[in-house]
C-alpha cells in the first residue's frame, strides 16, 4: 500500500485538514463518511458550502453574519436597542443567545487587538460601533471580549474611545465556573470574580 492515492480523495481529505481542529486522522474519517454518502446528500452537503457562501454576508448594523441587510436582532422590534453588547466573533454573538437572558443588541467586530498577529483597530468593526453611538440613542455598551490579552486590550481600547461620549459602558463579570474549584482557578480570574461578586 506504500505510495497509494487516489488524486480525488487526498484533495478532499487536505480540504478536511484546513478546518478548525480537524487532524489527519479526523481528515480522512470526514473525508471517507462523505465519500460513502448517497450522491443526492453528497451534493446537499456541498450546495450547503456554496449555498451560505454565496447568501451570508454581515448585517448593516451591527457586522453579525445574516442573509439580509438587516439581522434578525437589528430588525426585531422587541430588542432593547439602546444597549451593544460588543463581542469579537460571531460565535460569541450566538453563545450570548442562547442564554436566552440577553435581551440588547451586539455588535461583533470580528477579532480582537493583537499587535504580534499585526492586528490594529483599523482591521475590527470599530468606526462601524462609533458610527452607531452617533446615530442612535445608546445608553449601555457591553464589553464582552474575551477574557484573554487580546480581549482585555480590546476592551480597554474600546473603553478609552468611547467614554468621552458619555454612554455608560460595562464588562461582562468573569469568575468561576460552576463546579470547579477555586485552587484550581487563575489569579485573573480569581480577581474578576471578586469584582463581579453580586449581593445575596
Amino acid at each position: 500500500m506504500a505510495g497509494y492515492n487516489v488524486a480525488p480523495l487526498q484533495k478532499l481529505i487536505e480540504q478536511f485538514e484546513k478546518l478548525p481542529g480537524i487532524g489527519a486522522k479526523t481528515a480522512q474519517r470526514l473525508a471517507y463518511f462523505v465519500l460513502n454518502l448517497p450522491k443526492t446528500e453528497a451534493e446537499d452537503f456541498a450546495g450547503a458550502i456554496i449555498d451560505a457562501q454565496e447568501k451570508i454576508k454581515y448585517c448593516s448594523v451591527c457586522c453579525n453574519l445574516s442573509d439580509r441587510e438587516k439581522c434578525p436582532v437589528c430588525a426585531s422590534n422587541n430588542r432593547d436597542h439602546s444597549v451593544i453588547c460588543v463581542v469579537e466573533t460571531p460565535r460569541d454573538a450566538m453563545a450570548m443567545e442562547n442564554t436566552k437572558e440577553y435581551k440588547g443588541t451586539y455588535h461583533v467586530l470580528h477579532g480582537a487587538i493583537s499587535p504580534l498577529n499585526g492586528i490594529g483597530p483599523d482591521q475590527l468593526r470599530i468606526k462601524e460601533l462609533l458610527t452607531r453611538l452617533n446615530n442612535e440613542d445608546i445608553k449601555e455598551v457591553i464589553m464582552a471580549t474575551n477574557p484573554t490579552v487580546e480581549g482585555e486590550a480590546t476592551s480597554m481600547y474600546l473603553t478609552k474611545l468611547l467614554k468621552p461620549l458619555g454612554v455608560k459602558i460595562t464588562r461582562l463579570a468573569y469568575g468561576i465556573p460552576v463546579g470547579g474549584d477555586l485552587e484550581y482557578a487563575d489569579e485573573i480570574t480569581l480577581a474578576r470574580a471578586l469584582e463581579g461578586r453580586t449581593d445575596l
